[in-house]
């Protein structure tokens, strides 16, 4: 999507391409959980909410499979996404785990802001994202 095609919402950065939802699935809410929070503590990801059950179709091994699974839904910076993405990989019980990002293309800037300052990233700070100032 263009963010240049997106209209201005008042009070809202447009364009925040540095800051991306990723989504991952697993077999289980514990596992779910637990990918998580060992994403949030190692400052990969400023927040994930855990969804489900949810039932999953897919084809594998020439197969079209159902699953019931927990999607997983972090936030972070594009910074810190390399990162996240050998975190789920070295965490998961899966061959291929679902990892899949994309862009927040709108956010309130100090959401934003937060994300980053939760990654420990300076995406915020230098986007220009969020006056910091007292006044």
């Amino acid at each position: 999507m263009d963010a240049r095609r997106i209209p201005a919402v008042r009070g809202y950065a447009r364009g925040m391409t540095d800051y991306l939802t990723v989504v991952t699935t697993t077999d289980a809410h514990e596992a779910a959980e637990a990918l998580a929070a060992s994403a949030v503590g190692a400052r990969l990801a400023a927040c994930a909410q855990v969804v489900g059950p949810i039932t999953s179709v897919y084809r594998w091994d020439g197969k079209v499979e159902r699953a019931r699974e927990w999607q997983v839904v972090l936030k972070t910076t594009a910074e810190r996404y390399p990162g996240l993405e050998a975190h789920i990989k070295a965490e998961h019980t899966y061959d291929v785990p679902e990892i899949i990002a994309g862009p927040i293309v709108a956010g309130d800037p100090a959401y934003l802001a937060w994300v980053s300052e939760e990654v420990g990233g300076s995406t915020a700070a230098a986007s220009g994202a969020v006056d910091r100032s007292d006044g």
